[in-house]
């Protein structure tokens, strides 16, 4: 069964429940991504661990295109406050933009040169910027600190399931 808005937005927000800075939670990702698939053949980053589960492949191409996603609604509510913010299928992206034919080494590279303009623009945002809000579709009134909160869950989501698709696997 597939998640309410509500229920996603629980589980994102959850992963920095313990109070983590979502800019720091952020900045670190590109480096956890690369030291994750450092060494780890190509078959293996672009095997499913299930039919209907991403590859770490397939992951890493979808974080650098939500990474554009994240710019744009950024950029938008700050340039218009309370602009509508418009949802994604994001399967429909895997499929139609070719997520299994991406090479992961360079989709790191593009998100850690997006990450890096996005965590430059949050430094320079005033205290009332961090307020402004889009309308989002699915989800709601959305300020730009709840989505950058929101980041940082998506990071650490998708960084713990790249982590258990690499772990070895135990014998039974």
């Amino acid at each position: 069964m597939k998640e309410t808005a509500q229920e996603y937005i629980q589980r994102m927000l959850g992963y920095t429940a313990g109070g983590e800075n979502p800019a720091k939670v952020q900045a670190a990702t590109a480096k956890k991504l690369e030291k994750l698939i450092k060494g780890v053949p190509a078959a293996k980053l672009k095997k499913r661990p299930a039919p209907e589960k991403w590859s770490v492949q397939e992951i890493i191409a979808h974080l650098a295109d939500a990474e554009i996603v994240g710019s744009w609604r950024i950029r938008s509510i700050l340039g218009a406050p309370g602009t509508p913010i418009q949802a994604f299928d994001q399967d429909a992206w895997v499929t139609a933009t070719h997520y299994a034919k991406r090479d992961p080494r360079q989709a790191v590279a593009q998100f850690r040169v997006l990450r890096e303009a996005n965590l430059a623009l949050y430094k320079s945002l005033r205290p009332e910027q961090w307020k402004h809000h889009g309308m989002h579709s699915e989800r709601g009134e959305e300020t730009v600190e709840h989505i950058v909160r929101m980041f940082a869950g998506h990071d650490l989501n998708h960084i713990a399931q790249i982590e258990g698709i690499l772990a070895p696997k135990k014998a039974k």
